[in-house]
């Protein structure tokens, strides 16, 4: 099974050219070293509405994982999980859940995961480390979620 994955950065600071993108290409770099393709990445602003917008047109026909980077947080611009939420057609909490477990900070985490069509859509926390070492903590039933995604026939 091919991987493929997609990269959505969701910062106003990264989007206005006043910070550097750390936390995107962190994400791209592990996902390449783990064996994805990564065919998509792309920054926006926060705010629920452009969240919602940018995961309908990444997850169109799209098979595969979609991880979102930023606005997981208390700050009064951290709506990605309510754009999120605004696309999913199926919630898939555990996979959040687990993200938010690896780490004492992970309890302010309000990020969420679930399905949209075939695609899996994952939110992370917006630092490189803690973006990357959430995904870490889910990676293992990624494929297996995809190939379900998929219609394929899996061994249970």
């Amino acid at each position: 099974m091919n991987l493929e994955a997609k990269v959505l950065v969701v910062s106003d600071g990264v989007a206005a050219g006043e910070r550097e993108d750390s936390s995107g290409r962190s994400l791209r770099e592990w996902l390449i070293s783990a064996n994805f393709v990564v065919s998509d990445a792309r920054v926006i602003p926060d705010g629920a509405d452009g969240v919602a917008e940018a995961l309908r047109e990444l997850c169109e026909n799209f098979a595969g994982l979609v991880v979102t980077t930023g606005g997981t947080g208390f700050g009064p611009r951290d709506l990605t999980p309510e754009g999120t939420l605004a696309v999913l057609d199926r919630l898939a909490p555990g996979i959040a859940e687990a993200t938010r477990a690896i780490s004492p900070r992970g309890r302010l985490s309000r990020a969420v995961a679930g399905t949209v069509g075939r695609a899996l859509v994952v939110n992370l926390p917006g630092s490189p480390g803690g973006a990357v070492e959430c995904l870490e903590a889910v990676l293992d039933v990624v494929p297996h979620a995809l190939a379900l995604l998929a219609g394929e026939s899996t061994s249970h």
